[in-house]
C-alpha cells in the first residue's frame, strides 16, 4: 500500500524535487514580481476594453466576435492567474498550504486552457464561413453560448484534474521539478495535448489561406464580384491568423520546457528558464488585445469612443474636455459610428 504525503508541507516536495525555495526576498524576486504585476494589469485593463468593446457595438454580435471575446475573458483570467501566482511566489510560496498551491497552479493550467481550446473553436469558425464564402457563420447565438460553455466546462475539467488526483502527494519519485507537486506524465499528457491541438490549427489555417488565395484569384476576374467582400474576409482571416501565430510563438517554448520535465530530461535545466517562459506566455494575453485594435478598424474605433467616454467623465467640467466631446461628435457618421482613419 503507498503511502500519500497529504499533511506534509509545500516545502517537502520543493526539496524533493529539488526545487529551490527562498525564505527571504532577492532582487530577482522583487523584479519578477514587479514585471509580473505589471503586465498583470495592463492585461487585464486591454482585455476589458475588448470585451466592453465587443459587447456595446453590435456590429460585433456575430459567432467569431463572440469568440473572440470569449478569447479576451480567457486572456483576462490568464492576467488574474498570473497576478494570483505573484502574490504568491518568492518566499511566499514555501507559506502555502498544499491547496492553496494547487488552486495557484490550476488557475494558470484553466487560463492556458481555455485559450487553446477557444482558439481551435475559432479555427473551425473560419474555416467553415471562408469555404462557404461568408464573412460570418450561421450559427446561432444559442450554439455559440453553448460552444463557449463547453469549452470553460473543458478549461475547468483539465485546471483541476491534478488536484483530484493526478498528482505524486503519493509517488514521490513521478514528482516533476518545475511543479513539484505534480505528476510528470500529467506534465506530458498537457504538453503533448497541446503542441498536438498547436499543429491542428497550424494545418486548419494553412489550408485557408491556400483555398483563399485560389478563390479570390478565380473570382478576380469576374466583375461581379464586390472588392469590398474580398477585403473584408482577408483581414478578418488575417487578423485571427495573426493571433494564433502569437500564440503558438508565446506558448510552445512553455510546452516544450514542461515536455522535457515531464519526460525526465536530467541533463535540462528547465528550472534555469521557467519564469522566462511563464511571463512570455503571460504576455501572449496583451498581444491578443493590440492585435485586436490594429488590424480591425471597427474595433479600434469602438475603442476610442470607450477611451473618450471615460476621459470626458473624469474632466467633464474642463474647457479642453468639452472641446474634445465636440470634436468628437463631428466625427460621427450618420450611423451613429465614429469614422476614424485607418492610419490612427
Amino acid at each position: 500500500m503507498k503511502h500519500c504525503f497529504y499533511n506534509e508541507t509545500v516545502g517537502f516536495f520543493y526539496n524533493n524535487s529539488r526545487k529551490e525555495l527562498t525564505t527571504y526576498w532577492r532582487t530577482k524576486d522583487v523584479l519578477v514580481v514587479a514585471l509580473g504585476l505589471t503586465v498583470s494589469v495592463i492585461v487585464l485593463l486591454t482585455n476589458l476594453l475588448v470585451i466592453t468593446a465587443i459587447i456595446i457595438n453590435r456590429r460585433f454580435h456575430y459567432p467569431i466576435y463572440y469568440l473572440l471575446g470569449n478569447l479576451a475573458a480567457a486572456d483576462l483570467f490568464a492576467g488574474i492567474a498570473y497576478m494570483f501566482l505573484m502574490f504568491h511566489t518568492g518566499p511566499r510560496t514555501a507559506e502555502l498550504s498544499l491547496k492553496t498551491w494547487f488552486i495557484r497552479q490550476s488557475l494558470l493550467d484553466t487560463s492556458l486552457t481555455a485559450s487553446v481550446v477557444n482558439l481551435l473553436a475559432i479555427a473551425v469558425e473560419r474555416h467553415q464561413t471562408v469555404f462557404t464564402m461568408q464573412l460570418h457563420s450561421k450559427m446561432s447565438n444559442q450554439r455559440v453560448m453553448i460552444l463557449i460553455f463547453c469549452i470553460w466546462v473543458t478549461a475547468l475539467l483539465l485546471g483541476l484534474i491534478p488536484s483530484y488526483g493526478w498528482h505524486c502527494l503519493c509517488a514521490l519519485e513521478k514528482c516533476s521539478s518545475m511543479a513539484p507537486l505534480y505528476s510528470r506524465s500529467y506534465l506530458t499528457f498537457w504538453a503533448i495535448s497541446n503542441l498536438v491541438i498547436f499543429l491542428i490549427m497550424v494545418v486548419v489555417y494553412t489550408h485557408i489561406f491556400i483555398y483563399v488565395k485560389r478563390k479570390m484569384t478565380r473570382m478576380s476576374k469576374h466583375t461581379s464580384f464586390h472588392p469590398r467582400y474580398k477585403e473584408t474576409m482577408i483581414s478578418l482571416v488575417k487578423t485571427v491568423t495573426i493571433i494564433l501565430s502569437a500564440f503558438v510563438i508565446c506558448w510552445t517554448p512553455g510546452q516544450v520546457v514542461l515536455l522535457l520535465d515531464g519526460l525526465g530530461c536530467k541533463s535540462c535545466n528547465v528550472l534555469a528558464v521557467e519564469k522566462y517562459v511563464l511571463l512570455l506566455a503571460e504576455i501572449n494575453s496583451l498581444i491578443n488585445a493590440i492585435v485586436y485594435s490594429y488590424r480591425d478598424n471597427e474595433m479600434r474605433s469602438t475603442f476610442r469612443r470607450i477611451l473618450c467616454f471615460v476621459c470626458y467623465r473624469n474632466s467633464k467640467y474642463t474647457p479642453t474636455a468639452v472641446k474634445l466631446n465636440t470634436t468628437d461628435r463631428r466625427t460621427l457618421s450618420q450611423n451613429g459610428h465614429f469614422t476614424v482613419d485607418s492610419s490612427i
